[in-house]
């Protein structure tokens, strides 16, 4: 014990040598462009005052203690945590209510919010977070979105049992008076308060990670926890730590950004941030690599100053702000390096090795006359409900119908880009809307056959993705959910806004034309039956490229790419190629559902959206296509019959259950159900299957039978894999 305490004490005192977060040069070398920006912002033709660029800095200065807590949790547990704004929005709501609605003491309550975000930092580590402790990582980072839509739900559901009527105003009031002007803007005692807690909790953050043993141990837990654990050091506590100071990171943040424009109250979509704002968080993370907070700091308030100086200038649109977001995000990502030589890249090496791939029957027991029937069956009368729907369903239903149907393929595009080539995709319906854009616009301005509009709307999304795809080639993991995420905002802000183009965009009504000029598609059903046989065209392509050399390899790639590659395959082409089948899938959807919708508003495309589909496909199962079509059902249900107020903890609840208690979604349920009724029929039969048995007697993981199917291959005809 003395030995490894000594060892222990030794690696911390190395670490504490190497750990560079205040180093003067890294500082420096992000700290001078930010110098030469405000510099630019004050001599340009259209320069900024001093007071619009303090209230910038003050506004990232807000912003980077959320990026901080992005960074820190990366740094300990290696996942982007995109629940960090919602971890500050919960115990800010009770401030809100204390201070605002109960008339309590502004810094009774403060010091009660402070208080509960400790206490959530701790019960979402210890009840959530730990669960998936041995979890691929990238299943962490999705449960972050679970427990996003599970704190907001928790948010508004404290709302809602206090009356509306007793808010004057959501914003927090300082308990002093302040007020003063600098060149035309006015502060308050808010910004003075921001002015010195910001500071202050830059300060202590640096002094505890580089001067504290926990603090150096935090790096030491992050480049490998066996390791650190086997050296003493307290690994799940420390990740306990983490997250408490990152949620306080978050309260201080989102309290002070309470004072200057409150909190959300009557949206039950709203989040703590805005997706804007959360964007700039993690642009500001992704600049500084998710480790270098000195970076992250001046990265966020460099990115506070440029967004109120663009819209300090005359005839600026918020749109253009989103715009320059998302080219800075893009850029980031371009930028972003993988790990030095000799360094492990954690975020590369771990994927989706936990979704499961539906095996087919084994052929000891497919030629039977039952199994035959268990397989054809079910599928037969799936077929003829579906065919049958409109019997039985009213008008109304049949819309609800329609769109299930729609964003099926929605979920089938993405089982082929998360499921299957292991990318994270959280900005879906950012593709869906560049086909509705497309596909409606060519329909309704220039009187395109409809089968024209949605195969060049599919193309548009294609291209879309492949272009937002090519920064993830140089390193995986959170790079593709970052860039789709701000290119949903980027989509649903300008690109959809009609006051930049609305006269290519499809009018906000719109007529359905006949399909192929003589099919009547007006009616509801007939709508139905089309967007029926579009699902069944995307879902015949998809098991198409399921069993061809490329899905083998998406599959090979996504467990691990560095096998593949070195078999002589190009990772790179394949992966792109999932890509652009992807945005196919996903806008040609959405050139079916503009129509179905008769006409082109932003709401269904806007990022919060694009999450939900997320959760949709995750809930269902992301390694199936009936899983997507089960969770399609399970999320437009959810949308149909419950409130509002409900919906965000069907789909947060649902998706944390799902990850915890089935990896493979609710769809690996029928297979289970399945395989349960082959052993039985194996057993009468007096058939042995070796694989049912292994799979009652074996807890895996084994090597994917793709993978090994892709080895082969390559083994025996190294030409055909090659580009």
């Amino acid at each position: 014990m003395r030995q490894r305490g000594e060892r222990s004490g030794t690696t911390l005192a190395a670490l504490r040598r190497r750990v560079g977060d205040l180093d003067i040069g890294r500082a420096l070398a992000v700290g001078l462009p930010v110098a030469a920006l405000i510099v630019a912002v004050r001599i340009s033709p259209y320069p900024a005052p001093l007071g619009v660029i303090l209230d910038g800095a003050l506004g990232g200065g807000r912003i980077a203690l959320v990026a901080l807590g992005i960074a820190l949790i990366y740094r300990a547990n290696r996942v982007v945590n995109f629940a960090q704004g919602d971890l500050g929005q919960l115990p800010t709501t009770i401030v809100v209510i204390l201070v605002v609605s109960l008339g309590w003491n502004y810094y009774l309550g403060a010091a009660v919010g402070l208080a509960a975000a400790i206490v959530l930092g701790i019960l979402v580590e210890t009840l959530i977070i730990r669960r998936f402790f041995k979890a691929p990582r990238l299943i962490l980072t999705v449960a972050t979105i679970g427990l996003a839509q599970l704190l907001i739900w928790a948010s508004f559901a404290l709302i809602g049992r206090v009356e509306e009527t007793s808010f004057q105003s959501t914003r927090l009031n300082a308990p002093f008076k302040v007020r003063f002007e600098l060149e035309g803007t006015i502060f308050n005692a808010n910004d003075v308060i921001a002015m010195i807690v910001v500071p202050i909790c830059f300060l202590a953050l640096a002094l505890w990670l580089r001067r504290s043993n926990v603090g150096v141990a935090v790096r030491a837990s992050a480049e490998s926890a066996d390791r650190a654990a086997t050296l003493g050091i307290p690994v799940q506590r420390l990740h306990t730590i983490v997250w408490t100071v990152a949620t306080v990171l978050a309260f201080v943040g989102i309290f002070l950004r309470a004072g200057t424009v409150g909190i959300p109250i009557g949206d039950p979509n709203g989040q703590a941030l805005g997706l804007t704002f959360f964007v700039q968080a993690l642009a500001a993370a992704v600049i500084g690599r998710m480790e270098r907070f000195v970076v992250i700091a001046i990265a966020a308030i460099g990115l506070g100053v440029l967004d109120k100086s663009m819209t300090f200038q005359p005839g600026n649109r918020p749109a253009f702000n989103d715009v320059v977001l998302f080219l800075v995000v893009l850029g980031a990502l371009w930028w972003v390096r993988r790990p030095g030589r000799g360094r492990v890249d954690t975020e590369q090496t771990s994927t989706w090795q936990a979704v499961r791939e539906i095996r087919p029957i084994p052929r000891e027991l497919a030629g039977l006359p039952e199994v035959k029937l268990l397989r054809w069956v079910p599928p037969l009368l799936l077929v003829g409900a579906l065919v049958t729907l409109p019997l039985w369903l009213s008008q109304s239903r049949m819309n609800l119908a329609t769109v299930t149907v729609l964003f099926g393929i929605i979920g089938v595009s993405l089982v082929v880009l998360t499921g299957w080539a292991g990318q994270v995709s959280l900005g879906q319906m950012a593709f869906v809307g560049v086909g509705a854009a497309v596909g409606g616009g060519l329909t309704d301005r220039l009187g395109w056959d409809l089968s024209l509009a949605v195969l060049v709307g599919g193309i548009a999304g294609a291209v879309a993705a492949t272009v937002i795809g090519i920064p993830s080639l140089r390193r995986r993991g959170y790079t593709l959910a970052v860039g789709t995420l701000a290119f949903s905002l980027f989509v649903s802000a300008y690109v959809l806004n009609r006051e930049f183009f609305n006269e290519r965009l499809p009018a906000f009504r719109i007529d359905r034309p006949d399909l192929f000029g003589v099919i009547d598609i007006t009616t509801e059903t007939r709508f139905y039956y089309l967007s029926l046989v579009a699902l069944a065209l995307a879902v015949f392509v998809v098991y198409g490229l399921r069993r061809s050399r490329t899905g083998r390899v998406l599959i090979g790639i996504r467990e691990n790419d560095r096998a593949v590659r070195a078999y002589g395959v190009d990772a790179a082409r394949t992966t792109l190629a999932g890509f652009a089948i992807s945005g196919f899938l996903a806008a040609f959807a959405g050139a079916l559902f503009v129509h179905q919708q008769t006409g082109l508003g932003v709401e269904p495309y806007l990022p919060q959206s694009s999450l939900k589909v997320f959760t949709m496909v995750v809930i269902g199962g992301l390694g199936s296509v009936p899983g997507a079509l089960l969770g399609s059902t399970y999320v437009q249900s959810v949308d149909f019959f419950l409130p509002s107020d409900w919906q965000f903890f069907a789909t947060g609840v649902g998706l944390l259950l799902v990850l915890m208690i089935l990896p493979g979604g609710l769809g690996s349920l029928l297979y289970e159900g399945r395989d349960w009724i082959l052993r039985r029929i194996a057993t009468r039969r007096g058939i042995v299957v070796p694989s049912l048995v292994a799979d009652r007697r074996v807890e895996e993981p084994m090597l994917e039978p793709e993978l090994e199917e892709a080895r082969e291959a390559a083994g025996r005809a190294p030409a055909e894999l090659a580009p």
